[in-house]
This record gives structure tokens, C-alpha cells and sequence, in this order.
């Protein structure tokens, strides 16, 4: 799993950020100058918990693999590689990898004064194994 999609994995996620996802991920940073970007890689059924980036929002750009994205009150969206994510400010979602495969994604944190997440509960096994 060390040389997956296009950026290396990197190492595993720091407790700071571990404590808010339900299996293993990756994390490398690629920049934090300007914009933050980040390749994260999840392990199969891995995924974060609900959270919402107040001010700012995110891009996700699916790199490698099968996944998921949620927002809050919709249904869960399968992503492949190639796919695009605009996560606008204030909504709750969460993101990972489906249960059979690997899954990459670049996270891009849009700049914003005062941008800052949140993270919340975590996605139910019954809410994930539900997903098809």
C-alpha cells in the first residue's frame, strides 16, 4: 500500500486527527502554503466521522480506489477516481473507503479567515454496512 495512486501514502495519521476516523488512514501533506492539501489513504472501510468545515470548505479529488461521501440528509454518493467533491462551508458529511477497496483522495482545505473544522459522532457500522 506504499505506492498507491499518483503521491506517496505517507505515514499514519497523527492522534490528533486518528481519534476521528473508524479504521486506518494515511496522511501526507503535500503543502500547507497557501492551501493545505493533504493525500490521505483509507484502508478498506475505513472512514472519517461526520464533521463540517465552517468557513472555508473542502475539495476532495479522488486519486485511487472506491469510496464513499455523505452529506447529512442525503444519500451516500460512491466515488471513483477522478471524481470531484465541492464541499461547501457549514455541511456535515463524511468520506471513506468502501468496505472491498482501497481508497485515495487529495483533501484540499479551502482558505478562508476563521476556517476551522469540526468533528462529530462517528458513522454507525450499521449506517456503513447499510451502503450499496
Amino acid at each position: 500500500m506504499n505506492n498507491i495512486g499518483i503521491f506517496p501514502r505517507g505515514g499514519e495519521l497523527p492522534e490528533m486527527f486518528a481519534e476521528y476516523f473508524s479504521g486506518k488512514a494515511y496522511l501526507n501533506m503535500l503543502t500547507e502554503k497557501g492551501v493545505s492539501i493533504g493525500n490521505v489513504t483509507f484502508e478498506p472501510g475505513c472512514r472519517n466521522n461526520w464533521h463540517i468545515h465552517h468557513k472555508g470548505g473542502q475539495i476532495l479529488l479522488v486519486t485511487y480506489g472506491s469510496g464513499w461521501y455523505q452529506a447529512e440528509g442525503e444519500k451516500a454518493v460512491k466515488l471513483h477516481a477522478g471524481d470531484v467533491v465541492n464541499i461547501t462551508p457549514e455541511v456535515k458529511h463524511w468520506h471513506g473507503a468502501a468496505k472491498d477497496s482501497v481508497f485515495v483522495h487529495l483533501a484540499v482545505e479551502v482558505p478562508a479567515e476563521g476556517a476551522y473544522n469540526e468533528w462529530l459522532e462517528p458513522v454507525s457500522d450499521e449506517e456503513f454496512n447499510n451502503l450499496v
